[in-house]
């Protein structure tokens, strides 16, 4: 007779192997496109968990008996966890929490019905900060690393007709070897904070399908990519409407790609047309609303459906005092409605991807948008492991996100120093970007050369488009230095100033000479917008940043713990001085430009 040991799990430090062999990645992920599906969104239980307990004692093997009923102790029951809302960040669940860094388990009970002969049953995650595993009813279905990016996972042979127990494992530890690293400038929220949905599919579906305009203005064509569930044969049907188009498409291996000759109208800022798709495959008819334009770079310039583009607007981090990394449609459209109130029409979504909704939202308001992936700072660039997970995140936000008209750029990096692993790095991912997606610019934000004080990085030459973070007037006295840096550049591709910006703590006054004051924030942007105006290579500016937002590395008496560099404070409302100055320099600058949308 075999005894087990009460006791080994406390000397077992490869407790974690066999779940990290079952990922989530890009390959796996399944887009919805107005599929009806099973919400589980509502009230979870929730326990901490800081030294991964449950992943040593395989708590998901537990039944639900409660302790008085229990044979022997465990560290664990269901009924102890707190209720705790999905989606939701555990930091502002109680105050003792706003700190908390490590792991915790989201649990519930839900209720559905027998999968049939022919069906699959796929769970899909919006995001679970950093770490996930997911297990359903006592079985593993498996993991994912990013905080920010969708994750579907097959639930067919573990779902049950009847009551179901969903129980995931999340972790935000910051580590080196993570996307970001262990040093970033914006809060650790933790949790699962976007939604998690059950999806009733055929066995053989579409995951994931993508549609976009090629050629160029004057000779276009529409550009389809679909992916199945299984590498079989088969035919689809592209069916668009309002073009009077329904056209054979041809799956081999569980891939269609075709290229159909057709004219849509375009999709720009000032007319954002949508244009109503249906990819027809089996029983199933996926549906999208889809703008289309041509974007591409001549020299210096930037073109939209071949008339030049200058971009206007401002960063806006995925923050919330009363929600954290949640959001909801009111909040994205405060945000459209804002960068309106400035003139712009340009958001950098940063440093992360942001809810999808953002995008849509932005398809049908004609905002253009930069979307990236959180290769942050002094990032692990020689590690295998973190350039897969940068690699990864990437795929995951350009497949969820392909067919949104609003995104124009797609950002690889943001403050890396120019090194030979860093340039290797995001070379990888900048060819990653456009083979995933031709369609699309693609960018890094970079620092310059102090030995010229140009400028000049390496990796420019894998851009299409060079971002700029500068912050002359704030970090570094005057704004001589950026002066003498326009002078000296001369890139070969247009320049967008993706960061420049200066603090300010809201109703804090005392001239212009203060730091932290309204009235310097406002001077710095009046003496940036001077200087800016003068280069003609740049091409757009996103000043930093829409809204104060949580920073723990902020610790000076007027921050206190937030980034003050909004132009809005934290309550999203109460404009500062610098909105007014910003939205008079955004207009100078676009009149500066000889051609603008």
């Amino acid at each position: 007779m075999t005894v087990t040991d009460p006791f080994a799990h406390l000397h077992d430090e490869a407790y974690g192997a066999p779940l990290a062999a079952r990922r989530a990645t890009a390959e796996t992920l399944f887009n919805p496109y107005g599929r009806a599906g099973q919400s589980l969104d509502g009230t979870w239980r929730l326990t901490l968990d800081p030294f991964e307990e449950g992943l040593r004692q395989r708590w998901w093997a537990d039944d639900d008996r409660s302790s008085s009923e229990w044979e022997t102790p465990r560290d664990w029951e269901w009924g102890a966890g707190e209720p705790a809302p999905v989606p939701g960040c555990w930091n502002l669940l109680r105050p003792e929490l706003l700190h908390y860094e490590g792991g915790a388990w989201y649990v519930r009970d839900f209720e559905t019905v027998q999968v049939v002969p022919g069906e699959a049953a796929l769970l899909h995650f919006g995001a679970a900060a950093y770490r996930a595993e997911v297990f359903l009813n006592g079985v593993h279905l498996g993991g994912h690393l990013g905080a920010s990016t969708p994750f579907s996972l097959d639930a067919t042979s573990a779902l049950r007709p009847g009551r179901n127990r969903l129980m995931v494992f999340v972790e935000n530890a910051r580590r080196a070897e993570r996307v970001p690293m262990h040093h970033f400038d914006w809060f650790n929220y933790g949790g699962l904070h976007r939604s998690v949905v059950l999806y009733r599919v055929p066995a053989l579906h579409v995951r994931r399908f993508a549609l976009h305009l090629g050629g160029e203005p004057g000779r276009p064509h529409l550009v389809l990519r679909a992916v199945l569930s299984q590498p079989l044969d088969g035919a689809a049907r592209l069916v668009v409407p309002a073009l009077g188009l329904d056209a054979a498409v041809l799956v081999r291996g569980g891939v269609a790609e075709a290229v159909i000759q057709a004219s849509p109208p375009l999709w720009s800022p000032e007319e954002p047309r949508l244009i109503d798709v249906e990819l027809h495959f089996g029983a199933e008819v996926l549906r999208d609303r889809i703008g289309f334009r041509h974007l591409a770079t001549d020299g210096t310039r930037i073109l939209l459906n071949g008339r030049d583009l200058v971009l206007c607007g401002a960063c806006v981090h995925e923050d919330d005092l009363a929600s954290g990394r949640v959001t909801d449609e009111a909040d994205i459209r405060r945000r459209i409605a804002d960068l309106r109130a400035l003139g712009g029409n340009f958001l950098r979504l940063s440093h992360y991807p942001h809810d999808p909704r953002v995008a849509q939202l932005c398809d049908e308001a004609g905002v253009l948008l930069w979307s990236e992936v959180p290769v942050y700072w002094a990032i692990g660039f020689d590690d295998p492991g973190t350039l897969a997970d940068a690699t990864n995140q990437l795929r995951e936000v350009i497949l969820r996100d392909a067919n949104r008209a609003s995104i124009i750029l797609w950002g690889v990096g943001n403050e890396n120093a120019d090194t030979d692993a860093r340039l290797a790095f995001m070379a990888h991912l900048a060819a990653v970007a456009r083979a995933a997606d031709p369609s699309r610019l693609v960018s890094a934000a970079c620092l310059i050369n102090r030995e010229t004080f140009r400028i000049e990085d390496r990796l420019a030459s894998h851009l299409d488009v060079i971002g700029l973070n500068e912050y002359f007037g704030w970090y570094e006295t005057g704004t001589e230095g950026l002066r003498r840096l326009l002078v000296n550049s001369a890139p070969d591709r247009p320049v967008v100033i993706s960061e420049t910006g200066a603090d300010a703590l809201s109703g804090l006054r005392g001239g212009n000479a203060a730091l932290f004051t309204e009235e310097r924030q406002a001077a710095f942007f009046e003496a940036q917008f001077a200087a800016l105006s003068e280069a003609d290579f740049v091409r757009g500016i996103a000043v930093w940043l829409l809204y104060d937002f949580r920073s723990l590395r902020r610790q000076a008496r007027p921050q206190g713990g937030f980034n003050r560099k909004g132009l809005i404070a934290e309550d999203k409302v109460t404009r500062k001085q610098s909105f007014q100055a910003v939205a008079e320099g955004l207009t100078a600058f676009r009149t500066s430009r000889s051609a603008c949308p």
